[in-house]
């Protein structure tokens, strides 16, 4: 349920959209916004939070983080304007960053080995995204029918105060060392690389915006002031990073050829993923005419398919080289943004979304399973919350940077529609234009994945991307023997792995 915040929050934004822009009046980029704050805070402070949980224990934060999401999605509903519903919205995302960090911090800390029990075990926390969606989409849209648009963010609330309560009793206890607050402690959260990360982005996206709406367009002052400034201050936290001793990310881990290569493939398929449903789900709803639930039940081939592509992920880590896995994400994803971007409004759904709802999440899943496992086998333990925030983080400030792109060509190509060709006077083509934009972005992402050279994880005798390099740097080969051992998984239950001398922990 920590992971399902984000997407579950999407769900209900995505079917409820259309109606609370009516009632408040909101523009479009307003509307982006709903989606595009939260993604957009959470992005810019999950780093931050996985530093926090890390140093100061993960349980606390977790149940305390998802109490303050219901408290939020309770005030959400009572919004009397779109700027205070986009607000409200980026609040929402600094509590969906608070609670991811330490569920998968927690998770990383009991299954350290690579194992096909680790496989599945990720395999279900990744699952949380379509089931959030799912649960989104169709509750969220069923309340919004029976009542109102407000009706979803009350149903949110709900459902995580009732978790909250859960998780009080069932979350295991958190035994890993805590630190004291104290001066060398504030060093470790690296608050000033915290400030470039939400400044910087949070400009850049806000430019790329409002640059259409603008009064000038691009030329207006405080869009090229927010585009420069933004770009400078993410420049400035590389390199603050690079000499900071206590830098949130050890700059030295992206020199792990298939570390960088995983992500960049990742990143520019993801950045079309929120950008595909979004604009399908605004285009059922103001094009088409469908109610919130229609919509709901129109994008819930989304749900069936991610969850097939998680189950299938989980079972295949460990068999089947993920260069391949991560290929055929890439084309899923590719095959999935033209199918959408060709539609024209009057076209079959069976023919056109159908498949590109089905295909995106094949993409989504497979890529997101092979990235998380190698991200987290790549850190200590005590630092698998800043592991997990890493590869969090880089999806949601993809989704910030996609939506923020999409919104400005969605506006461009709505005020000068095509008056010949392919889409002529046909209502569709804003649409068109930004899923033109996510079949760029997935073609980036196909180029790059020949380069990988990643295999399989969590097969008997893995031992991590961690300890092959500390075995590297020591020029020292430690035996795998792929025996089993017991966990301290309960139950007797038993995992794989590779057995290797005690080291010490370099962060």
């Amino acid at each position: 349920m920590a992971v399902a915040m984000s997407s579950f929050l999407l769900g209900s934004v995505t079917v409820m959209s259309s109606f609370a822009g009516k009632e408040l009046n909101m523009t479009t980029a307003e509307l982006t916004w709903m989606n595009a704050a939260s993604s957009l805070s959470s992005g810019a402070l999950l780093l931050f939070f996985g530093s926090i949980a890390d140093l100061f224990g993960r349980k606390s934060m977790f149940i305390g983080s998802m109490f303050l999401f219901a408290v939020f999605s309770l005030a959400a509903g009572f919004s009397k304007s779109g700027l205070t519903l986009d607000v409200l919205n980026g609040v929402l995302g600094i509590w969906c960053a608070s609670a991811v960090p330490p569920a998968q911090g927690m998770l990383g800390v009991i299954y350290a080995k690579p194992s096909k029990r680790k496989n599945k075990v990720f395999g279900c926390f990744s699952s949380g995204n379509p089931l959030g969606f799912v649960f989104g989409t169709i509750l969220s849209g069923l309340w919004c029918q029976i009542f109102n648009w407000r009706a979803g963010f009350w149903f949110l609330a709900i459902v995580y105060l009732v978790i909250t309560i859960v998780a009080m009793f069932t979350v295991p206890r958190d035994d890993s060392s805590k630190q004291p607050l104290n001066e060398e402690t504030l060093k470790r959260l690296d608050l000033p690389g915290t400030a470039m990360t939400i400044l910087g982005i949070g400009l850049f996206c806000a430019a790329l915006s409002l640059g259409a709406d603008a009064p000038q367009g691009w030329k207006t002052p405080y869009v090229l002031v927010f585009l420069i400034v933004g770009i400078a201050l993410i420049v400035a936290f590389v390199f603050w990073e690079i000499y900071y001793p206590y830098a949130m990310i050890d700059m030295n881990i992206w020199k792990d050829r298939d570390f960088t290569l995983l992500l960049v493939v990742l990143c520019f398929g993801f950045i079309g993923f929120p950008v595909l449903s979004f604009w399908l789900a605004l285009y059922f709803q103001v094009e088409l005419g469908y109610n919130a639930l229609l919509t709901g039940v129109h994008m819930l081939p989304m749900v069936i398919f991610g969850l097939g592509a998680n189950i299938v992920a989980a079972l295949l880590l460990h068999k089947v080289s993920n260069k391949l896995l991560m290929g055929i994400g890439a084309l899923a994803y590719f095959s999935s943004f033209v199918l959408a971007a060709v539609q024209r409004k009057g076209d079959s759904y069976w023919a056109f979304s159908f498949p590109a709802l089905s295909l995106c999440v094949i993409g989504a899943d497979f890529q997101f399973n092979v990235a998380n496992m190698y991200v987290l086998s790549s850190m200590p333990a005590n630092r698998q919350s800043i592991a997990g925030s890493l590869f969090q983080t880089l999806t949601r400030l993809c989704t910030a940077v996609g939506y923020g792109i999409a919104t400005a060509i969605f506006n461009g190509v709505q005020n000068s529609p095509a008056t010949s060709g392919y889409y002529a006077y046909n209502a569709v083509e804003p649409y068109a234009a930004t899923w033109w934009f996510s079949t760029a972005s997935a073609a980036i992402g196909i180029f790059f994945v020949p380069w990988l050279k990643i295999k399989t994880q969590g097969h008997t005798g893995d031992k991590g991307r961690l300890a092959e390099r500390r075995a590297s740097q020591a020029s020292v080969s430690s035996p795998v023997q792929g025996d089993v051992e017991k966990g301290d998984l309960g139950n007797g239950d038993k995992h794989e792995v590779g057995r290797e001398p005690p080291a010490k922990d370099v962060t």
